[in-house]
């Protein structure tokens, strides 16, 4: 299944695709729908239709309780960040607030002028989860979604430590879809990856040649804190980020950047002027 959040003229929808039209599904988001322990169920339901063209995309889930990120998890983006693979994987957090629709413009802070791209998959939770042993990381995955993790360079390298440069507001694209695993070839999936930028490539590589795949990063997070449904996790970015490169480039109002995953969709963002 493909579900999505959507917002309409009555507020926001919990929505299947089913061809050419989006499917009601009863709830206002997916957070809402994923806290149904029978979700699964729930999610082939009819109701009211809305035509896939022109859908206003909400972020999948509006409002998780948390979103944990990875950072360092394919071999090449390391390597052009100059470190050695890591022993563990290296974690920050994103909060609710950070997060955009897979078409809404991510308005450029102008605090920055170092904004940077990070293609990512994305693992949405369906279960409540802690301590999780192998079949329940896999069984506490509700589906997987692209994410664009917008950085602000110049603040996330203030530090030693990222976040500053992650959390900045309404800057980070989600969606448009939570693509079931039993779509994308179970919950290791091998999935192509892409970053866009005005029609130059600047990101690609392939999902399973990440160091932490999704169920080994499942239960690895909720051995630390309960995972709850909504919650998602980025699995980390490929190499070809802007400031890795020499010179260093950045994104800048007018630029149009889409950051796609086979079999998940594409988040399509243009930059415009805060």
């Amino acid at each position: 299944m493909k579900l999505a959040t959507i917002r309409t003229a009555d507020g926001t929808r919990a929505v299947r695709l089913d061809g050419e039209v989006l499917v009601d599904l009863g709830y206002a988001d997916l957070g809402e729908l994923f806290a149904e322990a029978d979700w699964r169920q729930r999610a082939t339901a009819s109701g009211a239709t809305y035509p896939v063209a022109g859908a206003d995309f909400a972020p999948v889930v509006p409002h998780p309780s948390k979103v944990v990120c990875v950072g360092h998890n394919y071999t090449d983006h390391i390597k052009e960040m100059g470190r050695d693979l890591p022993q563990y994987p290296t974690l920050f957090p994103k909060f609710a607030e950070t997060l955009l629709g897979a078409g809404d413009d991510i308005v450029k802070p102008a605090e920055t002028d170092a904004l940077d791209w990070e293609v990512e998959l994305a693992v949405v939770i369906g279960k409540r989860v802690r301590r999780a042993d192998e079949r329940q990381a896999a069984d506490a995955i509700a589906g997987f979604t692209v994410m664009n993790d917008i950085s602000a360079r110049d603040w996330q390298f203030r530090t030693i430590e990222w976040t500053q440069g992650k959390i900045w507001e309404a800057t980070t694209p989600v969606g448009p879809y939570v693509v079931t695993p039993d779509e994308v070839g179970g919950v290791r999936p091998a999935l192509q990856v892409r970053t866009v930028v005005d029609g130059e490539v600047r990101q690609q590589d392939d999902t399973g040649t990440l160091l932490f795949d999704p169920v080994f990063l499942v239960r690895y997070i909720s051995t630390v804190i309960t995972l709850r449904p909504g919650d998602i996790i980025a699995t980390g970015t490929p190499a070809g980020v802007g400031n890795a490169r020499d010179p260093k480039v950045f994104l800048h109002p007018g630029d149009t950047v889409v950051t796609e995953i086979s079999g998940l969709g594409a988040c399509v963002n243009k930059v415009v002027e805060a």
